[in-house]
């Protein structure tokens, strides 16, 4: 176990970028993210509301919601691979052709969702062609999360990193408040125009943020520590000026050390996305649909609190960005996890009663916590963990398949335990679960505030 308390050297340089580009890199990767998360929390909402009756009809409600999580978690199966693929494409290429790869994917994507016709229209071709869909949006997912991630923190002062990178959670923050925001407002229409038209508004609508962010990012520039790696490997190829870059050459040497030693990086990381992502998605998602379909209360209580936990959220997050900046990462993110594992029993206990305004609070504080404080802390923390050479795929790898463990399978997990024990204490015992892997791995790792990150190896 790690009792070290610092990894991080000195800076080299401030990001050589201009005060305009920042601001533009700023935004674009804000509106991406946004894109992301709209695209995952309309499908997430709508799996949980609407889709077994549109894609899955005559199922018990429990196995119809259970069918509807299934195809949420096919998105997350090609989040790895759009992360292999793309990630290694923003390593040799630079960050901002994926970032404009992965918008087009995922908008494109979510717009046609709102096209799909129904089971009744098509039959079994109807669910075949949501999973090509959401197929296609995991893919573009799986680098888009961390390249905006790299792209802040790659573009900030190192003495605010924290902060700005805290940006990406508010994108998903943003994302989350329009699905939210719109699916209230179409939840207000009777069932029978809901269920025919009604459902398709919220996907179709995301066509606006998609083409919003994809001008804003066909327009910023490239990450000055990509250009800066990019410069060293071509001295390096060139053998321009071999003693005087000791450091890429010490990255271009093999790394003799372990599998396990030379990956420490990716598993902390991993680690701490499942102790982020799998509460996440149970409390953004899974309790989405159980409040709905199990504890049969109306349909708008779940997505009004998921509305104004995002409102919170754009507080929660700037402020925990600068407390990973001003007290650590590693000690913020702690306490995220200890307060997420103390969260789990009570929150079942109290939506349990069934009184609306106490299921709406325990919503609240649920994604208050596990989707937006937490996320923010783990922005910066990512990138910083990983050297300049592979960050791009070693860290949209770990992050994936982390939401692949935790995150997307959440709903699916939760939901067949539901069904198997017909009780909830299965899925709290399973939510604070993962909450205390995120824990225990703050104990193995390292503390990365302010780290040079153009250093070509990994903090650990």
């Amino acid at each position: 176990m790690s009792n070290q308390t610092t990894t991080v050297e000195p800076p080299a340089h401030e990001p050589g970028v201009s005060r305009p580009d920042f601001l533009r890199a700023t935004a674009s990767v804000w509106l991406g993210t946004t894109m992301e998360y709209v695209d995952f929390a309309l499908y997430g909402l709508a799996a949980g509301l609407v889709f077994g009756d549109l894609f899955f009809p005559g199922a018990d409600p429990a196995v119809a919601l259970l069918s509807g999580f299934a195809t949420y978690a096919v998105g997350f199966l090609a989040r790895p691979v759009g992360a292999i693929v793309l990630g290694r494409i923003g390593d040799k290429h630079g960050r901002k052709v994926v970032l404009v790869a992965t918008i087009i994917l995922m908008g494109g994507s979510t717009t046609l969702i709102g096209a799909l016709p129904t089971f009744g229209q098509i039959g079994v071709a109807a669910p075949a062609l949501l999973v090509f869909l959401r197929i296609c949006q995991g893919f573009g997912a799986g680098a888009e999360l961390s390249g905006g991630a790299i792209m802040l923190a790659e573009s900030s002062p190192n003495r605010i990193r924290g902060f700005v990178s805290a940006f990406i959670a508010l994108g998903s923050n943003s994302g989350t408040l329009l699905a939210s925001g719109v699916w209230l407002l179409v939840t207000q229409l009777p069932k029978a125009e809901l269920l025919s038209w009604g459902w398709r508004i919220p996907f179709l609508c995301s066509i606006l943020v998609t083409v919003a962010a994809l001008v804003l990012r066909r327009v910023m520039k490239e990450s000055p520590i990509f250009l800066a790696e990019k410069e060293r490997r071509e001295h390096i190829a060139t053998d321009a000026r071999p003693a005087e870059d000791a450091q890429a050459q010490a990255a271009a040497e093999p790394d003799s050390r372990g599998f396990f030693a030379r990956n420490k990086a990716f598993f902390v990381m991993l680690g701490l996305r499942i102790g982020e992502n799998g509460p996440s998605y149970l409390a953004q998602t899974f309790i989405v649909g159980y409040v709905t379909k199990v504890l049969v209360l109306d349909k708008s209580l779940s997505a009004s609190a998921v509305f104004v936990a995002s409102l919170i959220g754009f507080a929660v997050i700037p402020l925990a960005g600068y407390a990973s900046d001003r007290f650590g990462r590693r000690i913020t993110y702690r306490a995220f996890c200890i307060a997420l594992v103390a969260f789990a029993f009570p929150a079942f206990i109290l939506m349990d009663t069934k009184n609306p305004g106490i299921v709406f609070a325990t919503i609240v504080v649920g994604m208050a916590l596990a989707s937006l404080g937490i996320f923010a802390v783990q922005a910066a923390y990512g990138v910083e963990l990983f050297g300049s050479t592979n960050r791009y795929t070693k860290m949209a790898i770990a992050k994936e398949v982390g939401s692949l463990l935790s995150g997307g399978t959440a709903p699916l997990f939760a939901s067949a335990l539901l069904v198997q024990f017909g009780h909830w204490w299965p899925i709290a015992v399973y939510f604070a679960a993962t909450a205390t892997i995120g824990l225990v791995t703050t104990f193995f790792a390292p503390e990365t505030r302010g780290r040079d990150l153009t250093l070509a190896s990994d903090a650990v």
